[in-house]
């Protein structure tokens, strides 16, 4: 009896174990993303979901994020978690660009296949942990210098301008003032102050009504986010300012199409957030294709919104 036994029961156990053990019929990718509160990140979420209600046959979909962009910490439990469900890639677009490469590499070292969107992983940071991951989204800096050139065109050399830039570990967000500074030197404009404000709509309103009581004569504010372009404008009504300083944004979210339309806002940058989770998606996709290939980075187009393209 236990001589016929022995087999089955080994039989048993090696097909629990290849059950266990086989790679899933479908691949499960993780989206993971800043802050769910701005409503960028939102209409990603809802890009992905999509694209992959139109591909439920080539992949599984694992869509969440932070609620608040400064909480770093969170949103590294977030990759934690998709490192010990032992998804099979990971699209990432991290909060902070140097805390979230430590991270990253435990993710690959893992097997895992992963994509950086949105705001670029610090390449000092990932050179010292010999790490390489293909970057998926839009020039930043040129995208701001594109918006900052929109602005010039309705102000004079050496007027005075302010810029309220995004988060200060976040790579996109220093891109972005950079392309600002660009736009204003070319026209020879005068930055009187350029400060972040966490890419926040409450602390840019903060700091535009003390900048317009402390700068009087400034003529426009070039914020790095669109949330904080809504800042802005609300600073500017409380204060009886508005429609003396130009306000410029980027991203192009619903909630500032009726401001530009108004020239209330009179520039912001439509990087296609609906598209760019979806980018990194298929670059994941492919890498999980073509195992062994070394994969490149991919630029994703910007485009200019004003009053004209939205009539």
């Amino acid at each position: 009896m236990r001589r016929r036994l022995l087999p089955l029961c080994l039989a048993a156990l090696s097909v629990n174990c290849t059950a266990r053990d086989a790679a899933p019929a479908r691949p499960v990718v993780a989206l993971v993303m800043k802050s769910l509160a701005n409503e960028f990140f939102k209409t990603m979420e809802d890009g992905a979901r999509r694209h992959q209600a139109a591909h439920q046959a080539s992949y599984e979909l694992v869509a969440t994020g932070i609620k608040d962009e400064q909480d770093v910490s969170r949103q590294i439990g977030l990759v934690e978690q998709m490192i010990a469900r032992r998804v099979q890639a990971i699209v990432l677009a991290p909060a902070d660009s140097k805390a979230l490469v430590g991270v990253t590499r435990r993710a690959v070292d893992a097997g895992i296949v992963v994509v950086n969107i949105d705001n670029r992983l610090d390449r000092d940071a990932m050179a010292e942990r010999q790490l390489t991951v293909p970057f998926v989204g839009p020039d930043n800096r040129a995208g701001a210098l594109a918006v900052g050139r929109v602005v010039a065109t309705s102000l004079n050399a050496g007027d005075p301008i302010a810029i309220l830039e995004g988060a200060p570990n976040a790579f996109n967000g220093i891109e972005r003032t950079r392309g600002f500074h660009d736009a204003a030197r070319e026209a020879g404009l005068t930055i009187v102050r350029s400060q972040t404000a966490n890419w926040e709509t409450a602390r840019a309103s903060q700091i535009v009504s003390a900048l317009v009581t402390e700068q009087p004569g400034v003529k426009a504010i070039l914020c790095g986010n669109d949330s904080m372009a809504l800042g802005a404008i609300a600073a500017l009504k409380a204060a009886g300012r508005q429609g003396t300083v130009l306000v410029a944004g980027f991203d192009n979210i619903s909630a500032v199409q009726a401001l530009v339309k108004s020239g209330e806002i009179i520039a912001t940058a439509d990087q296609h957030g609906d598209q760019l989770a979806v980018y990194g998606i298929e670059h994941a996709l492919q890498q999980l294709r073509t195992p062994g290939a070394r994969p490149a980075d991919r630029q994703t187009p910007v485009d200019i919104v004003t009053a004209d393209r939205l009539q």
